[in-house]
């Protein structure tokens, strides 16, 4: 009887979960599908991949399967005292048999001799259907309040020959309060359905938000650009500010600088579990593009009088630059 490392077959480590293990089996026997993959030698594969996978996914069977050890592949295996005793009847015979037909009978904790009757459907050909992801843009509103999307999605469905067919399927899916652009939001059961009575797979909506006129959003924090003219800037001011659910006052401290975030917070976009997010104002400088000729004689006084200098720090980088030369 020759050794298989089921663990290697399914491209998982031998302290998987059961859950590990369901995943790696779903998407393999996807993979080598006979119906579906052109691989050669995909058939066999495929067989390969649900043997190991009728072990390791029952925990009766997987106990018994590792107390066998880790050996080569390939390698003639005999299970050792111990296990015979414990795993199998009195008077059982280990010759003419593979690993396959060792566990393939195993019932109550112990196995029976001799290979599996012929027919029927093989075990491990019960198939998931696919998983299907879709890309669902969203606006920022919708994102803020949650919406409901139609769908109108095309899936792998058996016909009533087996052949794999593309078959439109309709779909509402309801988009919670406070999903963001980035998200990946799963629909359990809404994936394309399985084959040989397996289940269905799984629906994923990639959440992708729309740009807006006015805001911008990272996550749940959502920035908006703040025009201030100049004397707002440096006087300070209160002024009114949209946010994603209606406008609100927002105090400008004296002094602010371009570029400058005021927070408003929890006035981003909510989260499904936890605070909302922050909503950030970037103070912009703006300035008149006509302005009039009272205007132009005030900002003229203002400059004559004013000693700020606002590239002053050129001078000083420079100084600093002559005395390391």
């Amino acid at each position: 009887m020759k050794y298989k490392d089921y663990y290697a077959i399914l491209g998982v480590s031998r302290t998987a979960t059961a859950e590990e293990i369901q995943k790696a089996y779903r998407k393999l026997a996807r993979q080598y599908h006979p119906d579906i993959s052109k691989e050669p030698g995909a058939e066999e594969k495929f067989k390969e991949v649900g043997e190991a996978h009728d072990t390791l996914a029952d925990a009766a069977k997987r106990a018994a399967y590792d107390r066998l050890g880790e050996q080569r592949p390939g390698e003639e295996v005999r299970p050792p005292p111990e296990w015979r005793e414990e795993y199998t009847d009195s008077g059982f015979n280990f010759d003419d048999i593979d690993l396959a037909d060792l566990f393939a009978g195993l019932r109550g904790g112990r196995p029976f001799g001799g290979r599996p009757a012929s027919g029927g459907r093989p075990q491990g050909m019960a198939i998931p259907g696919q998983d299907v992801e879709v890309t669902v843009p969203i606006s920022l509103e919708d994102a803020y309040h949650g919406t409901s999307v139609n769908l109108d999605l095309s899936m792998l469905q058996p016909d009533e020959h087996g052949v794999l067919r593309r078959v439109p399927h309709a779909f509402t899916a309801r988009i919670p309060k406070g999903a963001s652009g980035g998200d990946r939001l799963r629909v359990p059961g809404k994936g394309g359905p399985g084959m040989y009575g397996g289940p269905h797979g799984d629906l994923f909506l990639n959440i992708e938000l729309q740009p807006h006129a006015l805001f911008r959003v990272d996550g749940h924090d959502v920035y908006l650009d703040l025009p201030l003219a100049p004397w707002e800037a440096v006087l300070g001011t209160s002024v009114e500010v949209p946010t994603p659910d209606g406008a609100v006052q927002l105090k400008v401290p004296p002094g602010t600088q371009a570029g400058q975030n005021l927070r408003l917070a929890k006035r981003g976009l909510p989260r499904p579990r936890g605070e909302a997010g922050d909503l950030l104002a970037v103070a912009r400088i703006a300035v008149p593009a006509k302005p009039s000729e009272r205007e132009l004689a005030l900002y003229k006084q203002l400059g004559d009088e004013s000693k700020f200098n606002p590239r002053a720090h050129y001078a000083r980088e420079v100084k600093r630059e002559s005395r390391t030369h």
